[in-house]
């Protein structure tokens, strides 16, 4: 393979002086998310070559944004910077000697997934002594009904997947809007969980900054800490906080809320400021509206997309990856947009709540607005689902899914295969012959910047199902599950030991021995600059 672009290199060195100095910088991981989960520095970016045209535009707004890209050696590095110079972005760097090279020069390695917020994480319960329980001591609570109350920081899909029982769903975020009414007794003691760690001490830490009057304590090792006790979860739960919230509570909530930002060093802005600043392109902006799901959708500001303020915490990495950008955040009730705000500050972003909103300000509805400069896929020979299902009565059509290896294994048409679009190359040759390929994902728009490479790799005709596997599903025709036709390994998503209910107890017990050490490993890396209020 030829590439019609030189690109020049960045050393560890120079990398790491950028990240100290709080210059921007995306220093962006283009393996799948299953080895970028095995290792990679602090602040690397996991955007995988295979989805580049979709995900670089929404993660990496500023098209002349430096940015440095590196693999482990696959040859994908090259590959995603001729790819990104092609998307218009001006100031793409190879990473000197790729992760090897990050490790020569003495850069410690991470593995598992949003590091930098699971590090911070211990970094404040090390600093601030946040308080625990263990699962028994929690569940001798619960048996003798005491006074407690048990809110689930999660999103509210992993809270239905597994919960404490009788716990109820509160995400990160709404925790400070919200807590005062859950528990309107100040005796009444709050428990916060999640899944591992994290969550639960930066949802319990949140309550005790913001001076709840209730003894609050974080749930030690969430979900994971009460399976490895033999204690038994509840599944598909439906408890949530109650969306009205009093007058007086709110404003209660909104005081505390804003005295914990001022205390973190966080900025102000006003909405026109905001917009003046994402216009001018000169720094990489990112803009969240921190709320519920539901109320983003029911009406949000134009240019805001949506970043559950206690997601937005625990996977800054994904949401604005952009090390030495400015984000500014979003409410309608001056306390989430806080909270989180203080959160960021702390993990050395520079942050700003919008002051000053009205509810006319809040004029969009529906989904997030397109990237600033969506890229347009080519133009593709699209088949429809009726008539691919004719074509595999006979011999000759093989069909390629580029879904998510999970969305595969729940739902495939029948003959399927799995593939990684960057491991086109290697997956190619192992193929059974065809005549002709379909290929096709969720939506069918993957599929569609697939189609020319898989052509100009077989020389056969290529065409895109139309509507991808959502249309076939949607016309009633027949589907199949399970792990079979794997052209591609599964690599294409980390595992993670704290999902599911059916992870082995060693994966669990090595997560959280991976936790604790990650105080050390910062203080080894040293280019994090957070700071704990």
């Amino acid at each position: 393979m030829t590439f019609a672009k030189e690109f020049s290199t960045r050393s560890f060195e120079d990398v790491r002086r950028a990240l100290l100095e709080r210059d921007e910088i995306a220093l962006v991981d283009v393996r799948e998310e299953d080895p970028h989960a095995r290792s990679h520095p602090l602040f690397a970016a996991n955007l995988s070559l295979s989805r580049l045209e979709l995900d670089a535009p929404l993660r990496l707004p500023r098209r002349n944004v430096p940015i440095v890209v590196f693999d482990d050696g696959e040859g994908l590095a090259q590959r995603a910077a001729q790819r990104l110079s092609e998307l218009g972005y001006t100031d793409v760097s190879l990473l000197a000697g790729g992760l090897k090279g990050w490790a020569r020069a003495g850069g410690e390695l991470f593995k598992d997934v949003n590091v930098p917020s699971k590090a911070f994480g211990e970094l404040v319960e090390s600093e601030r002594h946040t308080p625990s329980l263990e699962a028994p001591q929690v569940q001798a609570l619960l048996d003798r009904e005491a006074d407690v109350v048990v809110l689930d920081a999660r999103r509210f899909d992993e809270y239905q997947t597994m919960n404490i029982p009788g716990s109820v769903s509160v995400p990160g975020a709404e925790l400070v809007l919200r807590a005062r009414q859950i528990a309107p007794d100040p005796a009444t003691r709050i428990i916060v969980n999640c899944a591992g760690r994290t969550r639960s001490i930066i949802g319990a830490q949140s309550l005790i900054n913001a001076g709840v009057p209730n003894p609050v304590v974080a749930l030690r090792n969430g979900t994971i800490g009460w399976t490895l006790a033999g204690q038994a979860l509840a599944h598909g739960s439906s408890r949530r906080f109650d969306p009205k919230t009093d007058d007086a509570v709110r404003l209660a909530a909104a005081l505390a809320a804003r005295s914990v930002a001022d205390r973190a060093r966080v900025g102000r802005t006003s909405r026109d400021e905001a917009r003046r600043w994402a216009d001018e392109a000169v720094r990489s902006i990112y803009r969240f509206d921190v709320r519920s799901p539901e109320e983003y959708e029911a009406g949000h500001i134009p240019g805001f997309r949506h970043a559950p303020g206690g997601q937005l915490v625990q996977e800054t990495d994904m949401f604005a990856p952009v090390r030495g950008a400015r984000v500014i955040l979003a409410d309608n009730d001056g306390v989430r947009a806080n909270m989180t705000a203080s959160w960021l500050a702390q993990m050395n972003v520079e942050v700003y709540v919008v002051d000053g909103l009205t509810a006319a300000d809040f004029s969009e509805k529906g989904a997030a607005p397109a990237p600033r400069f969506a890229v347009t896929p080519p133009a593709a020979d699209e088949i429809s689902p009726a008539d691919l299902l004719t074509l595999l009565q006979s011999r000759g059509t093989v069909v390629l899914d580029f879904t998510t290896s999970a969305n595969y294994v729940k739902r495939h048409i029948p003959g399927a295969w799995f593939a990684i679009r960057s491991q086109l190359d290697q997956v190619a040759p192992e193929l059974p012959d065809a005549q002709r390929y379909v290929v096709t994902c969720g939506s069918s728009l993957l599929a569609r910047f697939v189609a020319p490479e898989l052509a100009a790799l077989t020389g056969k005709p290529v065409q895109v199902l139309s509507g991808g596997t959502a249309a076939w599903v949607d016309a009633g025709l027949p589907v199949e599950s399970g792990e079979t036709r794997l052209a591609s390994p599964r690599i294409d998503r980390y595992r993670r030991p704290y999902e599911g209910t059916d992870n082995p107890r060693e994966a669990m017990n090595g997560y959280l021995e991976w936790e604790y050490g990650l105080v050390a490993q910062l203080g080894r890396d040293g280019t994090h600059g957070f700071h704990v209020i």
